[in-house]
């Protein structure tokens, strides 16, 4: 099942990989993907999950693109439709919009919740929370910066 014109199968999978984040929000392996697979029954190894995002093997079964699919929580018309794949990738950037709009709300609710918290210290502790909120923003700007102390 070879991919139509338009981006290449690697292509398709190697955006599903840089979008498709679990929980903690880094990006799976190929070792992650390929042992999800595994345990539906397809037989498939991370090598061969390299392959074809390199673009080194781009004539998969159609059991190997349904089991990427469905990792995904995509159609298997993703990789070789690009109507679909258009599609598919337009939602996935309406979702990601929301899920920063959604974080961007939690923050604001993390600073209102901590600001509330230490109007209700006192005068000692409310310095003393500063000083500790004053020692982390400097080790974060350091490790923004790349001169993080070891």
């Amino acid at each position: 099942m070879a991919i139509q014109a338009g981006r290449s199968l690697g292509e398709k999978l190697n955006y599903l990989f840089a979008t498709m984040k679990p929980r903690g929000g880094q990006k799976y392996s190929n070792e992650q993907v390929a042992a999800a697979i595994r345990k539906t029954g397809v037989t498939i190894s991370q090598s061969y999950v390299w392959q074809l995002r390199r673009g080194m093997k781009d004539n998969p079964t159609l059991r190997h693109l349904q089991a990427l699919a469905d990792f995904f929580g995509v159609p298997a018309a993703y990789f070789f439709d690009d109507e679909v794949t258009g599609r598919v990738e337009e939602q996935l950037e309406r979702l990601r919009i929301e899920q920063a709009r959604v974080n961007e709300t939690n923050a604001g609710r993390d600073v209102r919740l901590m600001a509330m918290r230490a109007g209700e210290l006192s005068a000692e502790r409310r310095r003393q929370v500063m000083d500790l909120l004053d020692v982390i923003y400097r080790l974060e700007q350091a490790e923004r910066d790349g001169s993080a102390p070891t």
